[in-house]
């Protein structure tokens, strides 16, 4: 029986085509594999915490956190008006933290009556002072003398010489104090006053006193305290 040859090359033809289409499946099912290599399905089982009411797990890394409305309208904002939200934030909370502080309680002053009394002693004169203090437009140092010498001492008190801490001149009157003080030991009590105009921003001021004419006493008090 004579074989017709348009069958046979049908036949052939089919053959390769059907082993083109096995070859070009095997290829795709091979490359698709070697593609999806490493990728695995997520994990979509409930958390074992599930029904217990615990507390889930801690969120993984990869996990997206839902921001809260209020803090991205202060982004926001922050970024319109051309500031730092992150430098924003730190700062109020900074500002939050220190107000929540409670305030030290300042520590009083000293009085300056602590320095008192003041003395200088000088061939057995003692000068003193025992207190300052500002009445009206003055201020007024109290002031006593003793003599426990051998001899009686004359002062000139236009002689009193009275300085600030920044070294001026100030002009000083002395009431109540003896012109001529006795070699008794008796104390002698009087005042100093000084205008309080002549005081601005002065913290302590200074008295030298010296006897009259012989100038041989050096009576010096330093450090006295302005009065406020």
């Amino acid at each position: 029986m004579a074989v017709n040859s348009t069958v046979v090359l049908t036949l052939i033809l089919l053959v390769l085509m059907f082993g083109a289409g096995v070859t070009s499946s095997v290829l795709g099912f091979t490359t698709g594999r070697e593609a999806l290599k490493g990728t695995t399905q997520p994990d979509v089982r409930p958390s074992n915490y599930a029904g217990t009411g615990k507390q889930g797990t801690v969120a993984s890394k990869d996990q997206v956190s839902i921001l809260k409305e209020t803090d991205i309208l202060k982004t926001v904002k922050a970024r319109i008006e051309g500031r730092d939200p992150e430098k924003t934030t730190a700062t109020k909370t900074k500002t939050d933290n220190t107000s929540s502080k409670p305030a030290t309680a300042k520590k009083p002053a000293k009085n300056a009556s602590a320095k008192f009394p003041l003395n200088s002693r000088d061939g057995g004169v003692t000068l003193e002072v025992s207190a300052a203090s500002q009445r009206g437009n003055s201020m007024l140092l109290d002031v006593s003398m003793k003599n426990e010498g051998s001899q009686d001492v004359r002062f000139l008190y236009s002689f009193l010489n009275v300085t600030d801490d920044r070294g001026r001149a100030l002009s000083a009157t002395a009431e109540d104090l003896p012109s001529e003080l006795p070699a008794n030991g008796q104390v002698y009590y009087g005042t100093v006053s000084i205008p309080t105009a002549l005081l601005e921003n002065a913290k302590e001021v200074s008295l030298t006193l010296t006897d009259y004419p012989g100038q041989k006493l050096q009576l010096q008090i330093a450090g006295i305290p302005v009065a406020k």
